[in-house]
């Protein structure tokens, strides 16, 4: 879900890499198309909106049985000094991401099998200190809240997260180019690996989670290394 560009189309490109049938969803289907040509393999894709009920119904009403559901729709509403928070906007990263991962997961619960996995992809602001990020911080964190009583309650279905850093995606393409260039290039000088994320990161990440079938209720940090302690 959320396969057309970034972390869910690289995540798609691992698992066709993989062998795998899959299926991306989006919101355009032209979009769509270029990520099918682009990732090869068994890939088909499905326009769907994850904050349109009705898309997901119907999306999962036509579906087959599903060895691994990987929700990777990106949300960016919410950001923004506590004291000049429009609420609304808040209100708009819930519905934008934790209200469609929901309301996904409960549709697809029928279809999964019975040792089937689910992988969320959240972000590490759930559980940094970037001032400016309380609200993202807030989607997010509800979201990874979640991962440890759900795998609790569907075992022996799986259920686990990914949380991102920086990443170098599309997400970023409301940042004027030189200031986004800025901005990575100092966040890469005070991460241990030297760099920021790149979409096949956290889709090997994604992937590994759904492959060992032995790791269930896990947040797994995929930073770089940026939310380590480093004595300054």
């Amino acid at each position: 879900m959320g396969g057309s560009s970034g972390i869910g189309e690289a995540s798609a490109a691992r698992f066709a890499a993989d062998g795998a049938e899959v299926v991306i969803t989006g919101r355009h289907q032209d979009r769509l198309d270029k990520a099918v040509e682009r990732i090869g393999g068994h890939v088909t894709a499905h326009r769907m909106d994850g904050s349109v009920p009705a898309d997901v119904d119907a999306f999962f009403e036509g579906s087959g049985p599903v060895d691994h559901l990987v929700l990777a729709l990106s949300g960016s509403a919410g950001g923004g000094p506590l004291a000049e928070l429009d609420l609304k906007d808040l209100a708009a990263g819930f519905d934008g991401k934790f209200w469609p991962y929901v309301r996904i997961l409960q549709a697809a619960l029928p279809r999964l099998r019975e040792d089937a996995s689910v992988t969320l992809v959240t972000a590490a602001s759930a559980r940094a200190a970037f001032p400016g990020t309380a609200g993202l911080a807030a989607v997010n964190g509800a979201l990874e809240a979640m991962v440890a009583p759900l795998a609790a309650e569907l075992a022996p279905l799986r259920v686990n997260a990914v949380s991102p850093g920086v990443v170098d995606t599309a997400w970023w393409d409301h940042v004027p180019a030189e200031q986004r260039r800025a901005l990575f290039d100092g966040l890469a000088a005070v991460t241990p690996v030297g760099r920021v994320g790149r979409p096949d990161d956290i889709a090997q990440a994604v992937h590994a989670l759904a492959a060992n079938a032995f790791m269930t209720g896990v947040v797994l940090d995929c930073t770089g290394g940026a939310n380590l302690s480093m004595g300054r």
